[in-house]
Formats: C-alpha cells, structure tokens, sequence
C-alpha cells in the first residue's frame, strides 16, 4: 500500500515522474501543474457546495503562491545581480553611503 500510495503520488505530483516530464519548458511545466491543481481545487470545493469556504481557500492559495513567487524572483535576482540591492538601498559595495 505504502509503494502505491508514493508512486501515486509521484505521478501526479513529481514533473520528473509524470506525464508532463514530456514538456521541455520547466516553467511551463509548473504552470500546467499550477492549472491542474486550481481545478481540483475549484471541482473539490464546488462539489462540496461550500462557497464561502471556496472564496476564503482561493485568497490563501493566491496569497501563498504569490508570496512563493515574490521569493524565487528574489533569489533569482540576488544570484544574477546582487548590485541591484545595494543600489536601491543608496550603498557602494563597499559598506559607505552615497
């Protein structure tokens, strides 16, 4: 049961396992993964006839997500260029004020 349940899970939610490994395009990977995952979600939360619930669960999942999002384009950012930082803040690499 245990193999089962980990393949399962693999499958669906692991982009090296499942189907969508076949997409070339991390990212869009993630996006169709993200698609999916809204759907079952809205089918799931429909299903159960509870809207309110619904309209709550959809602000958190948005905000969680784009929290993640805000984070990744940070590192991104501070891998690629971490000058950008210190310029914003009025600083020279240094540590002096401008």
């Amino acid at each position: 049961m245990k193999q089962t349940t980990v393949f399962l899970w693999n499958y669906i939610f692991n982009h090296r396992v499942s189907p969508l490994r076949h997409i070339p395009d991390i990212t869009v990977r993630h996006l169709i993964l993200q698609i999916l995952g809204w759907m079952w979600g809205i089918a799931f939360s429909l299903s159960i006839g509870s809207y309110f619930v619904f309209g709550v669960t959809l602000v958190g999942h948005s905000l969680l997500i784009a929290a993640a999002a805000i984070t990744v384009a940070t590192y991104t950012a501070a891998a690629k260029s971490p000058d950008v930082f210190t310029h914003a803040l009025g600083r020279r690499s240094d540590g002096e004020h401008i």
